[in-house]
């Protein structure tokens, strides 16, 4: 069995860290995403997961914005720390913006009355499966990120900085970049109390 893809899972880690030292260009980043995206599998064949990657004064915005939202949210004396991590995001290269779309959803549920309920999560257990793929797959091209979820404080500001529409429903932030810290060891606890076989 070739090792790559689970080297890249186990590799893949939440890197706080991160700088604008890439060697990985803007075209690279989105050929990643967009093959990830084609690659990634939904229920239904359903395709609900949407994609927007912020570059430049595109990512700086939106952490901007963030940092403006928040201080209007949290009391003065502790904000410091609240600026100090949205400035370690706005640090990175680029965000990866991991949105599902709600008229897909409900296109599938009107379509398929039996499995209604059921839609809601696999539309998120597809998104799931796409910032993973997208995540150790900038891992392996050497780049470090983590996943955040400012949502839905920033919704309305993604919908009128870069058109995302009103069906897309924004479930995650990826702020990526180069390394610039190494993370710290993670417990991975007992795998054989996680995982059991009947042969």
């Amino acid at each position: 069995m070739k090792e790559n893809f689970l080297k890249a899972l186990e590799s893949r880690r939440s890197i706080y860290s991160i700088g604008r030292n890439s060697a990985v260009t803007e075209d690279e980043i989105l050929s990643i995403v967009r093959r990830a995206v084609s690659a990634s599998p939904s229920a239904f064949n359903s395709q609900s997961s949407r994609v927007i990657v912020l570059f430049g004064k595109n990512h700086d915005r939106l952490w901007d914005d963030l940092k403006g939202i928040l201080k209007g949210m949290v009391q003065a004396d502790r904000f410091a720390k609240t600026e100090e991590k949205i400035d370690s995001f706005r640090s990175g290269y680029g965000t990866v913006l991991y949105f599902e779309d709600q008229d897909v959803v409900t296109g599938l549920q009107n379509q398929f009355p039996p499995y209604k309920d059921n839609f809601p999560l696999w539309s998120l257990q597809s998104s799931g499966m796409l910032q993973l793929a997208v995540w150790a797959a900038l891992e392996e091209a050497g780049l470090g990120a983590s996943l955040q979820h400012y949502n839905p404080l920033i919704d309305e500001k993604v919908r009128e900085n870069w058109g995302a529409p009103k069906s897309w429903k924004l479930l995650a932030q990826m702020p990526f970049g180069s390394v610039e810290g190494k993370p710290e060891s993670k417990d991975t606890g007992n795998v054989d109390e996680r995982v059991k076989a009947f042969r």
